[in-house]
């Protein structure tokens, strides 16, 4: 699928109703995913940012989990049942991408840059956001429909203790994705004139 840069920033959305009908390969999905994180840029280089690929039975058995940890705190039933739709549909999606910060790499520039040591834990949510964007656009230019989730940290002693994850890698952010089955409703937009100045 070809589309200018432009034209995918504005085409991506919020997308809640996704399957798992395979859209391109998963070595494409690897691919995509891997060269997002090449590129997008961070602080000093840093390069602190840390992702997860969950497909097939791994993503279902993230959005199994999420559900049973949130049935937990979760007391009222009608509540719960809400939350449990919702667990359903991502998990009815083809993978997730878990987003990462590695804690280890900030505490480390830091201490070798300790003028900047208030700054990095915000630079580096900067480039986290940053390549949740570009994962996310490059998913829509493949197909795929996605959105950002944010289930940390409750979730986070389980993903870690599942999947082996470095006990200094932060979890940020879920991203569900799958072939889009519902379109987004019109996006309603502030006045611009109210967002953006501009001075010449």
């Amino acid at each position: 699928m070809s589309m200018d840069f432009n034209a995918a920033i504005k085409h991506r959305r919020s997308i809640y109703g996704i399957s798992k009908e395979q859209v391109v390969s998963d070595d494409r999905i690897r691919e995509v995913v891997s060269e997002a994180v090449n590129y997008t840029p961070s602080s000093f280089n840093s390069q602190s940012s840390r992702v997860v690929i969950l497909l097939n039975e791994q993503h279902d058995k993230l959005w199994d989990l999420t559900k049973e940890t949130l049935r937990k705190l979760i007391n009222n039933e009608e509540q719960f049942s809400s939350t449990a739709d919702r667990m359903a549909g991502f998990r009815n999606g083809y993978g997730t991408i878990l987003f990462f910060e590695d804690q280890a790499v900030i505490k480390g520039l830091q201490e070798q840059f300790a003028t900047y040591k208030d700054n990095f834990p915000v630079w580096s949510n900067h480039s986290a956001g940053m390549l949740q964007f570009v994962v996310w656009t490059s998913l829509e230019l493949e197909g795929f429909g996605a959105s950002l989730q944010h289930y940390n940290p409750l979730i986070d002693d389980q993903v870690k203790q599942e999947w082996n994850i470095p006990a200094e890698w932060k979890l940020l952010a879920q991203m569900p994705f799958g072939k889009p089955t519902a379109q987004p409703g019109e996006k309603q937009f502030m006045p611009i004139e109210e967002r953006v100045k501009f001075f010449n």
